[in-house]
């Protein structure tokens, strides 16, 4: 039974992503694109994590963890570029 629902969540998951490549991609607004790779980032993250459950290892665990460090640091860049237009602020005195 427990193996019929991690399937499920696979299926789900997988669709999931699909719909999330598909926004990011013909996204009408900037910021839609930017939502749908946050949440692009985490549904992968969901999907590997169910994958990690069924092979009964704990061998992707970086890989989710670099993916969510990343999923963080670019929304916040493209928050911010979004918010100022550059993403690093250079003073010129």
């Amino acid at each position: 039974m427990f193996e019929l629902v991690m399937d499920i969540g696979l299926i789900i998951l997988s669709i999931s992503v699909g719909l999330c490549l598909i926004r990011a991609l013909i996204g009408p607004t900037t910021s839609d694109r930017i939502v749908a790779l946050d949440s692009f980032g985490l549904n992968l993250i969901g999907l590997i994590c169910i994958i990690m459950i069924q092979q009964d290892s704990t061998a992707y665990v970086e890989v989710t963890m670099i993916i969510g460090i990343l999923a963080f640091i670019g929304s916040v860049a493209l928050a911010k570029f979004l918010e100022r237009g550059v993403v690093i602020d250079r003073d010129s005195h």
